[in-house]
């Protein structure tokens, strides 16, 4: 349980600060991407105001005034200043179209990337597509009419979306770097959190294990005393005495079924005595010695055993995982009801279930806490039963003893429980 407890600590521990880390490399890398958008947008909005061409410098004495980012850009307003580097530094080309579709002028000059025979291409697909604005590979356009005419300007983004890869590729590497560094951090340090919640447990489990042994010997002495008294009344059986001898049968095997309780928990595997043997005979040996007590309580057992089927494990304690199972179905199912034990293998897992329908409707929260100690709910599990309350919790110890895990599931008045080997 201290395992599987640390473990979750980890995972949730991580988890955490995987999302809250790719939120943020997130946001960065879209705000730096967006920037990239928004300076190519303002470049083409002053090409667009002034039909694919730089307006001419107009004040040259003020250089900076206007300047757009990393590339020079200028102002958003079409009619103000911008940098005079920029008309040296922006790559472009243009293409206007008539009111047939057909190309009438393209001008690469102001790029040496694309060739006449490319822009042509880009620009027709564009033109197809309809689109006003948007990415052709890494040419930001935008669409303008004019009259008869149409003109598309492509803006060189290569450059800038280059940075802005590198970046996310960048951001991407350092972060898995930074988790990795987290999660030695984090395994490291979970064994001081955990520390606490460690010796908390193996206390309680010492006094459990401690105390039942302490309570072995004089639950022993009361039974004898008991005989002895019943040899010395003359007056035959002793309702008195019977009582006490009930109380103290009942405390005896409470208290071994802790015991067991306790060790099939954390630290069993190594007291498992693992073999290879016929789980479909086991299974069927143990359905058939409850089926007399099943008529005897007005109810029927019904098998799906798949034959042949072979599991490494303890066989005392899978044995006594399919007894608590079948015996849980029986006593706590209406009279005229069927149970129903299957086993049948699903890949490399043995699945062994249990089903039988249910006094009372089972609610979400209890099959939540199905497995929990001592757990009850109102009506169709009370000790009227003859139940300790522990059964099940057993059962969730001997399978997660054997690396599987246990399950109830249920609808409307019937619950299966599920064995996962």
């Amino acid at each position: 349980m201290i395992s599987k407890l640390r473990r979750k600590f980890i995972i949730i521990s991580m988890l955490s600060v995987t999302l809250v880390l790719t939120v943020l490399i997130a946001a960065i890398n879209i705000f730096n991407y967006r920037k990239v958008i928004n300076n190519a947008d303002d470049v083409l909005n002053i090409l667009e105001a002034n039909e694919g061409e730089f307006p001419p410098d107009t004040n040259p004495d003020h250089p900076k005034d206007g300047q757009f980012g990393d590339h020079g850009g200028g102002r958003k307003d079409h009619g103000g200043e911008m940098s005079p580097e920029m008309r040296f530094e922006v790559r472009f080309f243009t293409i206007t179209f008539d009111k047939n579709g057909n190309v009438t002028e393209i001008d690469t000059g102001k790029i040496a990337a694309v060739d006449t025979s490319n822009a042509r291409a880009l620009a027709e697909s564009v033109y197809a597509g309809g689109k006003t604005k948007g990415f052709e590979g890494d040419y930001r356009f935008r669409r303008s009419e004019n009259g008869d005419e149409t003109l598309i300007v492509f803006y060189d983004c290569g450059r800038s979306l280059d940075n802005a890869r590198s970046f996310l590729g960048i951001s991407a590497v350092i972060s898995l770097i930074g988790l990795l560094i987290v999660f030695v951090l984090i395994a490291v340090s979970s064994k001081a959190v955990i520390r606490p919640v460690a010796e908390a447990y193996e206390k309680q489990k010492r006094f459990i294990t401690d105390a039942g042994h302490e309570l072995k010997t004089p639950l022993a002495v009361i039974n004898a005393d008991c005989d002895v008294l019943e040899l010395e009344d003359q007056d035959g059986e002793n309702e008195w005495l019977s009582d006490i001898r009930k109380q103290t049968e009942k405390l005896t095997v409470l208290t071994e079924r802790l015991i067991y309780l306790a060790k099939t928990e954390e630290g069993s595997k190594t007291e498992l005595v693992k073999i290879d043997f016929p789980l479909s005979d086991v299974l069927s040996e143990e359905t058939d010695s409850f089926k007399g007590l099943a008529r005897f309580s007005g109810k029927t057992i019904e098998t799906d055993i798949a034959s042949g089927i072979t599991y490494n494990g303890d066989q005392k304690a899978i044995a006594e995982l399919i007894s608590i199972l079948i015996d849980n179905a029986v006593k706590y199912s209406p009279e005229e009801s069927t149970i129903k034990v299957s086993l049948k293998k699903n890949n490399s897992k043995v699945m062994l279930s249990v089903s039988n329908d249910t006094k009372e409707t089972m609610s979400k929260e209890d099959l939540a806490h199905m497995f929990d100690r001592f757990y009850r709910t109102d009506k169709s599990r009370n000790s009227e039963t003859g139940g300790y309350g522990i059964g099940l919790s057993i059962a969730k110890g001997i399978t997660e003893s054997h690396g599987g895990r246990i399950y109830a599931s249920g609808s409307e008045k019937e619950i299966t429980i599920t064995a996962e080997l």
